[in-house]
């Protein structure tokens, strides 16, 4: 490789993920060959099974080679890009650690924010994942890469659109986001409406012609992994269309197999007058402050009824053959993305209150609809509340999210006929359902919690008993 005087090249690799996570598909690069990079900064938008999150780069330096186009799925340790970085310092020489900052865990951001990205001209172009560079000075237009203009590639202009995968999949498929007209809030467009403008068009996704691969590059494992084989598509017969079973889908099918398969799951299920709780919520919020949602109250009752019966808050070491019950719940709750379902976890749900438990439902939400969750907070869960109906459903059985022990289901609230002080009457009315391992307890601890949840929605007075 020849550089200039004084610089020397800095593979980084995909590193190491956590929670158990072994690869990540390139979602949308965030530097170009010859940007000048700083320590710290984010090079590159990933998509793992557990969210989608930036990574930063430990190196500080020009870019001189990126390894994997967009939508390439790379297992941990191939190398992601390669930074031409200063004359090694005689103190750090053989040790790459020494000239960069460490700080490559994905979904945790950096302590400082990226400095203004400078390009660089190229010489002559890239070959072998490296080249001469000459920096221009600030304000300058960027040169060209490789015959091409610099900058960040083609956008696809001032649409409503959020989502990286959105933009990437009308991208492949030759769509102009400009032309759709969006089913979601305030005109947004959805995964959904680029799929159905595809099949409209008469050309699925999954027909869209694959980018041209790159030169591999010689340290790039070229074996596929046995899980990235797996997913690769077979070909689609006439009228089907075949979507690869990876990401967040492809993650929620895994452990819902898992627990399907480990867990002895039992459901049971009672109707309950929510009148009360209804017309507690009104009170509150016109009594001034914050709103408090009905998620949070629901909440805070699960977090009361798992301290009567913490039985319910644990999981099974199924290896050492032993409960392990939890003295802290930290509250997973259901939610629907463009991306798919996601259960964001609440720490210490059952330290807070309905003000705060309000406010964290409502940033991890918001989280979960951008695709910024971190692993943190996706994993760690030890009991899910599964409101669902916001889908218009009285009922469920859901699937227990391994390798927790129970999940309380929450269906829509309805006028319903109900009799109450010996009168039949009209009044508001939710089922609810508890799903749980019957490793952990019998009947009787599960009818006991569900009894209690339904008594604390039904009087919610009950609650200040545990207060």
């Amino acid at each position: 490789m020849a550089h200039a005087s004084g610089m020397h090249s800095l593979e980084f690799k995909l590193p190491d993920l956590g929670e158990g996570l072994t690869e990540a598909e390139i979602v949308r690069w965030l530097v170009e060959v010859g940007d000048l990079v700083t320590i710290d900064q984010p090079v590159v938008e990933v998509e793992t099974a557990k969210a989608m999150v930036e990574v930063p780069c430990p190196y500080g330096g020009v870019v001189t080679a990126r390894f994997g186009e967009e939508g390439t799925e790379l297992p941990v340790g191939a190398p992601l890009i390669t930074v031409a970085v200063g004359e090694r310092p005689a103190s750090g020489a053989g040790d790459p650690a020494s000239e960069g900052s460490g700080n490559v865990l994905v979904g945790y951001g950096t302590s400082e924010a990226p400095a203004r990205r400078r390009r660089v001209r190229q010489e002559r172009p890239v070959s072998g994942g490296s080249a001469t560079a000459v920096t221009t000075r600030e304000g300058e237009p960027p040169a060209s890469v490789n015959g091409q203009a610099g900058g960040a590639g083609t956008d696809d202009g001032p649409v409503p659109v959020i989502s990286p995968l959105v933009r990437r999949l009308a991208r492949q498929n030759g769509l102009d986001l400009r032309e759709l007209t969006g089913s979601g809030p305030d005109g947004l467009i959805l995964r959904a409406d680029v799929e159905y403008a595809l099949r409209a068009a008469g050309q699925g996704a999954a027909e869209a012609p694959a980018a041209p691969a790159a030169e591999p590059h010689p340290r790039v494992p070229q074996a596929v992994s046995p899980a990235l084989a797996a997913r690769s598509s077979a070909p689609a017969a006439p009228g089907e269309i075949r979507t690869p079973l990876k990401g967040i889908r492809g993650a929620v099918a895994d452990k819902l197999a898992r627990s399907r398969r480990e867990i002895p799951d039992a459901t049971c299920w009672v109707d309950a007058d929510a009148t009360e709780l209804m017309r507690a919520r009104a009170a509150m919020n016109a009594a001034g402050g914050p709103k408090i949602s009905l998620l949070a109250l629901l909440a805070r009752i699960c977090t009361a009824a798992l301290a009567r019966f913490p039985e319910l808050n644990s999981t099974v070491d199924t290896e050492a053959r032993e409960l392990v019950r939890f003295d802290h719940v930290h509250l997973g709750f259901a939610a629907q993305t463009d991306r798919g379902l996601v259960v964001p976890v609440v720490r210490d749900a059952h330290a807070r209150d309905a003000e705060s438990l309000t406010a964290e439902f409502a940033r991890l939400t918001e989280a979960g609809r951008t695709g910024t969750l971190t692993p943190g907070e996706l994993t760690g869960g030890t009991f899910t509340l599964n409101n669902y109906g916001v889908f218009g459903v009285d009922g469920s059985t859901p699937i227990i999210n391994h390798p927790e022990a129970a999940m309380l289901g929450v269906g829509r609230i309805v006028p319903k006929p109900w009799v109450h002080e010996g009168e039949l009457a009209v009044r508001q009315v939710v089922q609810l359902s508890l799903t749980f391992d019957h490793r952990v307890c019998d009947g009787g601890v599960a009818g006991g919690f569900l009894r209690y949840v339904a008594d604390c929605v039904e009087q919610p007075a009950v609650l200040l008993r545990t207060l």
